[in-house]
């Protein structure tokens, strides 16, 4: 009879996996534990079914994985992978349960030599961004006006006549230099840093302006420099690039002080607008006229306060004072003549007491004589005195009516007031057609209404 093999009992404790238990897990630590990977290799055993997923395998010389990418990333694939072909994909790991295989999902693809570029892209950006060079602080700003601009691009491309014609559209006066320079190519590095180099040692512009047409990523390659990234963070001039189409975005444009989409655009940034230019002068001149008229008003206010103080200055006022003046004298004249005849009174009439009194007859009687020829020579006196004082205070009025405004309206002239306000007329504007004046003669008055002016 054929030998029984012995029977061990079952431990209750120990955990057992079902294969699906363990799939399951497997996928939950490969989708935790990888983030997205870039992985480039060689496509083989492409399936491209109906349902327009597509299936294959990424190989190189020591290993192979299985590969999957669904419809929606699929048609968003701007070429049609081939078996043979080096691809770069971007995908995350997991497990296809069913069938226990191990896979990438791929939700990007393009083909090796460019994606090989775009890697190395995205190294030198993480680098260079770690040491700053991207930083919008260390950027200069661009001048408003420049003086003269620096084209550095190949002189024979099509870059370099967008950028020339619109430099002229934007402002045909700005100068600009040329510094020559490969674009594509292994030795465009090293030829555009050497034009950034010869540009900073004639420092004879304002700005640069670093352009080349569009292309793929491997035409745009020399842009992604790590040398030409650090002479641009190193230029005493400004840079700004204009580099591809508005999708490309280079090394070169992330360091530049300012990035233009495209070379047209680059040279819009740099350029001044003629038409702004022409706005702003506009500006600036109806401000000037502004201030041109304000200035204008002031003078003229002050010029109507200088004429008012002058008012007060006239010579008729003055005539008033003088007048007025001459009134006191004549006043003090009169009355220095009837001190001086009282004084003289005043004196004679204890003569006269002390002629009375006097003893002899005859000497009563020499003075008596004495005393009538002294008065005769005292009322000769008075009289002359009186007529002194007469003539000089006659010549005083007449020079005074010389002088007097009644003089002049002898003379032909009149004075003329507006009614009622009895205001001085002096310019046509002062009284217009209609107003009442009254207009006064050197004898009587005349009261009339203004037909016209020729204040125009």
């Amino acid at each position: 009879m054929p030998l029984e093999r012995p029977v061990r009992a079952l431990d209750d404790d120990r955990d057992i996996y079902s294969v699906s238990r363990l799939a399951s897990e497997v996928r939950a630590v490969l989708d935790g534990s990888f983030p997205v990977l870039w992985v480039q290799g060689e496509i083989s055993n492409l399936a491209q079914p109906a349902s327009g997923h597509i299936y294959f395998t990424l190989k190189d010389a020591g290993a192979q994985v299985r590969c999957a990418m669904f419809r929606p990333k699929r048609v968003l694939l701007n070429f049609r992978p081939t078996n043979g072909q080096e691809v770069l994909v971007r995908g995350r790991a997991t497990l296809f349960e069913p069938r226990g295989d191990f896979q990438l999902i791929i939700d990007h693809m393009e083909p090796g030599g460019e994606g090989a570029l775009r890697l190395e892209f995205e190294r030198l950006k993480r680098k260079l961004a770690a040491e700053g060079l991207f930083d919008e602080a260390a950027k200069r700003p661009i001048p408003g006006f420049p003086r003269q601009v620096g084209l550095i691009t190949s002189p024979s491309g099509a870059a370099v006549r967008d950028l020339l014609a619109v430099l002229k559209r934007r402002f045909a006066a700005l100068p600009v230099v040329i510094y020559p320079a490969q674009v594509q190519g292994e030795a465009a590095p090293a030829s555009l840093r050497a034009a950034l180099a010869a540009a900073n040692a004639r420092a004879e512009c304002d700005v640069l302006i670093l352009a080349r047409g569009g292309g793929s990523l491997e035409d745009l390659h020399a842009f992604n420099d790590e040398g030409l990234a650090r002479a641009i963070r190193a230029s005493a001039i400004p840079v700004v690039t204009g580099v591809g189409h508005e999708s490309d975005v280079s090394i070169a444009d992330l360091v530049a002080d300012r990035r233009g989409a495209t070379p047209s655009a680059a040279a819009e940034l740099v350029a001044p607008s003629g038409d702004h230019l022409r706005h702003r002068l506009v500006a600036l001149s109806r401000r000037l006229d502004a201030a041109h008229a304000r200035h204008r008003l002031a003078a003229r206010q002050r010029l109507n306060a200088v004429a008012r103080h002058l008012a007060l200055l006239h010579p008729s006022a003055r005539l008033q004072q003088r007048a007025q003046r001459l009134d006191q004298l004549e006043q003090r004249l009169v009355s220095l003549l009837s001190n001086r005849l009282a004084q003289a009174q005043s004196r004679l009439r204890p003569a006269a007491a002390r002629l009375i009194f006097a003893s002899p007859g005859r000497q009563l009687a020499g003075l008596g004589v004495r005393v009538a020829a002294l008065a005769e020579r005292l009322a000769r006196a008075r009289v002359r005195l009186a007529e002194t004082r007469r003539e000089r205070l006659m010549r005083a009025v007449a020079g005074l009516e010389a002088r007097s405004p009644l003089a002049t309206l002898a003379r032909g002239y009149a004075i003329v007031t507006r009614l009622p306000d009895g205001a001085i007329v002096r310019t046509p504007e002062q009284a217009p057609e209609g107003t009442r004046i009254e207009a006064r003669l050197a004898r009587g008055r005349l009261i009339a209404v203004v037909e016209s002016d020729s204040s125009t």
